[in-house]
Formats: structure tokens, C-alpha cells, sequence
């Protein structure tokens, strides 16, 4: 049964693995694919994007990460990602995305707000 009154809650997924061997292995992808997929349909939303990345987490250049930024500030929709640390431990980095304008979430710390996601992006580097 859907819940009508429940706002329509729609996402772009963001993955990413520090290598290729790591992203062609699977192992991290799929793993981050499936907390993500079952966060959303936990609540009963949509995923209207995935981007994935294999590149380092101490580069800030990411092509794929604007892309899903891009779209979820076009749509409105929530960037989610696995965990924190996939988009980077750089705190700057972490601390500039947060004021970009687009909601973001990490599945395993739902629960964050802007003032928890700031003191995990200093403890995370």
C-alpha cells in the first residue's frame, strides 16, 4: 500500500571506489548499491540517477559528482551515497559540498544534520 500523503521522495545516487581494481572487482560498488537501494525503498522513493566514480577521495575533481549534483539540484531530488567517506576526507571538501544547496545523505548516518555532517568531515580526515 503506497502512502499518499508521504512527500514523493526521489534520489541521485552517488558511488564511488578509490581504484579501478576496486570498481572493476564489484565488490565496493555492489555493496554501496545495495545499502543505497534498500535506504530507498525503505521509503519508498525513486532513484532518478546513479553516478559512479573510481578515483581517489583526495581529488576534489570529479566530473561524475557534479553530475549528480547537477540533477539533484535540478530535480530537487537528495544526493545519497553509501557512507561519508565515499565522497571524500578532505573536510573542506566535505564542508564546501554541504553549502552547495543540495540535500545530501549518507545511509549509514541518516540521522545527520549539517551541524553532525561538519564534525564527521573533520574526524573522517
Amino acid at each position: 500500500m503506497v502512502n499518499r500523503t508521504a512527500p514523493f521522495l526521489r534520489f541521485v545516487a552517488y558511488e564511488r571506489v578509490s581504484t579501478a581494481r576496486q570498481g572493476k572487482s564489484g565488490l565496493g560498488l555492489e555493496a554501496q548499491r545495495k545499502s543505497i537501494g534498500d535506504f530507498v525503498s525503505a521509503r519508498s522513493g525513486t532513484q532518478i540517477g546513479r553516478f559512479t566514480e573510481v578515483e581517489s577521495g583526495c581529488r576534489n575533481d570529479r566530473p561524475e559528482l557534479e553530475k549528480a549534483l547537477q540533477l539533484a539540484k535540478l530535480t530537487g531530488a537528495t544526493l545519497i551515497i553509501a557512507k561519508l567517506d565515499r565522497l571524500s576526507r578532505n573536510a573542506a571538501f566535505l564542508l564546501t559540498l554541504q553549502s552547495s544547496g543540495v540535500r545530501f545523505l549518507a545511509v549509514d548516518m541518516p540521522e545527520a544534520n549539517d551541524l553532525t555532517v561538519g564534525i564527521m568531515a573533520l574526524v573522517a580526515q
